[in-house]
């Protein structure tokens, strides 16, 4: 699977633990950064892991934050992405299953790194459930419609 992956400053040590765990396992990850340890600004980040994911250079994306609330947000403002912050394997489940999230957000400062290690794994391996799940994307979808035309 290609994966487009980006952290912050509070996700960085995280994300560079997924990077080759998830190598390893076979994807395909493009790191879009941030590529040091400094502080920076989580909203460009969030746009640009959910541009490949939209612009089709990548199948799914995962964004790393402090509390992931912030980069949740950001990343739903953008059309097609839908986000899921996930803090547990039953929020996981059901983000895929019911939501097909196509982004991952994850809090580095509220879960341990084998925990977020567990979690990507069931989020990639999570098929999207379809059936009423599906009736309410379109729904979904029709609501980012009408923003976009207010």
């Amino acid at each position: 699977m290609r994966i487009a992956i980006a952290a912050d400053h509070n996700g960085f040590a995280l994300k560079t633990r997924l990077l080759s765990r998830l190598t390893a396992a076979g994807h395909t990850v493009d790191d879009r950064g941030s590529h040091e340890e400094g502080t920076v600004d989580y909203p460009p980040l969030c746009a640009d892991v959910c541009r490949q994911v939209t612009g089709g250079t990548a199948d799914r994306g995962i964004v790393l934050g402090g509390s992931g609330l912030g980069e949740t947000i950001a990343c739903n403002k953008l059309r097609g992405i839908r986000a899921g912050l996930c803090h547990d394997l039953w929020s996981t489940r059901i983000s895929r299953g019911n939501n097909d999230s196509n982004v991952l957000v994850l809090a580095a400062k509220v879960l341990s790194p084998e925990v977020a290690e567990e979690i990507v794994e069931v989020w990639l391996n999570t098929p999207f459930n379809g059936g009423v799940h599906a009736r309410r994307l379109a729904q979904i979808a029709e609501l980012e419609e009408l923003a976009s035309r207010s």
